[in-house]
Order: structure tokens, then sequence, then C-alpha cells
């Protein structure tokens, strides 16, 4: 059983997770892969060596777990956190843990071993994008979870064990540290100011323009202010939005603003590696005036060393400004 374990100077909860030392140690690159030709558990013919299938897109006329899916959401095989059981929070004389429950499933985006978020059709990036929402309002309903983060760890280095293209998400039953902090600071604006900083963040940005990487009718694209890492990248809703959904019943725009910052990315950069992440509101105040949903992509492009764990400082040797304007120009 997986241990959820907070550190009582800090705040930070940490997941004790001894099934993820599990996991197999002998998957090779993705370049020797390509090269190799190997084995991948997320192909159409192998279902039957993933977990049994959550969610699919797929004709009614096949069957669960056998090929034919356009996309497939699966349990993790080696989950951080485990679904079934109690939290039993309980103490040991400072030291504050529980039982690690929450989900860890696995969306394999696509079919087709060779195509990335990127590059694949705009219709399977909405797909993507649907599979997202579907399995946050399901997962909402057990009354064990506070938060589910959704996050993808494209190439190696950014911490992927496998080149077919997939994300996760994680159910927790507190909610992260990051994002309380973030949702902390708004409400803070908020309450001197009665006004949401990221929609006022989100106009400044469009009237100057200088950070502004892309945007279409509903979204926008902005390099951060201060940035931890070179070309991070936030999207946003133009309009107020605390929580993750489909706007006006479409994630059509949506998927256009995210294919578009991953081929700038690609073209820029030669494919980085990189990391996304989604940031909605927690469950217990879905629906509020002052935070605002929001994906981060982050390409792995420095590393993290002594001074910045030692400090929380990030040391970034692009400009935001930059980077947005190699990313404006880019030609995809």
């Amino acid at each position: 059983m997986p241990e959820l374990r907070k550190d009582p100077i800090s705040g930070r909860w940490v997941i004790i997770s001894v099934e993820r030392g599990k996991r197999p140690a002998d998957f090779v690159s993705p370049s020797q892969k390509r090269k190799a030709g190997g084995f991948c558990p997320f192909c159409p013919g192998n279902e039957h060596t993933t977990t049994p299938e959550i969610i699919a897109f797929r004709p009614a006329s096949t069957p669960p777990n056998s090929p034919g899916w356009t996309l497939r959401a699966v349990p993790n095989k080696f989950p951080a956190l485990q679904i079934h059981g109690e939290l039993h929070k309980m103490g040991e004389g400072v030291f504050d843990k529980m039982n690690g429950i929450g989900a860890h499933e696995v969306i394999i985006e696509t079919p087709d071993h060779q195509l990335s978020l990127a590059t694949m059709p705009q219709r399977a990036v909405e797909d993507v994008l649907w599979a997202y929402y579907f399995r946050l309002m399901d997962l909402k309903k057990d009354f064990r979870f506070k938060y589910v983060l959704i996050f993808k760890n494209e190439g190696e280095v950014a911490g992927s064990s496998l080149e077919h293209s997939h994300s996760q998400l994680i159910a927790l039953p507190i909610i992260p540290k990051t994002v309380k902090e973030e949702m902390d600071t708004a409400k803070q604006y908020y309450d001197s100011k009665e006004r949401c900083i990221f929609c006022d963040i989100i106009n400044q940005e469009i009237e100057t323009g200088k950070r502004v990487i892309y945007e279409n009718d509903k979204y926008v694209a902005v390099a951060p202010f201060a940035p931890r890492e070179p070309f991070e990248t936030w999207i946003l809703p133009k309009l107020h939005e605390s929580n993750f959904g489909p706007s006006d019943k479409s994630f059509s725009g949506l998927a256009d603003i995210m294919q578009r910052v991953l081929k700038q990315l690609d073209k820029v950069l030669d494919t980085p590696p990189y990391n996304f992440i989604l940031h909605t509101s927690a469950f217990k105040d879905e629906i509020n005036d002052y935070y605002h949903w929001h994906i981060e992509i982050m390409p792995k492009l420095t590393r993290t060393a002594g001074f910045e764990w030692g400090s929380g400082f990030y040391v970034n040797p692009t400009p935001p400004e930059e980077a947005a304007k190699f990313m404006r120009e880019a030609k995809i």
C-alpha cells in the first residue's frame, strides 16, 4: 500500500510508492525503439497487455479491449496511488500520514505510434481534451478525492518511459501544494481588488502583445512574465472560467491553440521533450470568481540543480519576450 506523508516544515506532501519501484527497468530510449521497432503495449493489437480500459472512443461494433479504438483510457499498470481502500488518516508523533489512496490513469491519445499531439489531426486533439473532461467529471464523484491533476510527459528526458503518445492523470485526496498556493494567491488578490488576477494578466498581455504567442477567439497563449523554464508557455481562456470544461460545448478552439503552440515549439526547438500540466480549481470550490484554469507547457531545456533546489529560485537564460517573439515568427 502506498503512503502519503506530510513534511511538517514545508507543508509538502510526498507519495511513498513502493509499486512504482517495480516498473520495468529495461525500457529503451525513444530513438533506440524507433530503430529496433520494439514492442509497444499501447499500439493496437496489444490491448491485452494493458489494464482493462476505463473509457474508449471506438465504433460500437468493436468490443472493449480490442483494436478499432481512436483513444483509450486505462488504469496505470504501475500506479503511484491505489484506487481501493480507505484513507485512514493517522499521526506518528509530529508527523501526519494517510494511506496512498487515489487514481492513476493513462490516456492513450492515438492508435498511431508515430503521431504526437502536434502532428495528429485536430479532431483527435479535441477527443483527448474530451477524455480529460469526462474523467474529471467521473472522478470528482468519489468523495475521497479533492483534486485531479492531468499531465503529460513527452520524451524520455521529461519523464516518459514509453514513446507512444499518452498523457496521465492522478486523482488525489489532497489539493497539491502548487495548486493551493496559486489558488490562495489568486483569492488574496480578489479579496483586495475584487478582480481575477488571471483576467487582469490576460487583458494586460493582450494589450501590450510582447509576450503573446498566439490567440484565437477564445484562448490566448503567452510566455509568462517570470517563467521557470526557457519557452515556458501558458494557455488560458480569455473569458473567466474557474474550472476546466468545453467552452460553448466545444473544445475546437482549445485544440487549435494547443496544437499551434506545440507545432511552434517543435519548429523552434527541434521537437523538444516537454511537460504539460492542467491546473483547474479544486473540487470543493470549482465555480469561483478568483481562479482561472490554465495549461502550462514547459520544454525540458535546462536542469534543476543545487541552487534551484536549495533556494526555490529558477534560473532562466531566455527572456520570455524573446521566446514569444521566436514562437510568433516560427513558420509552421
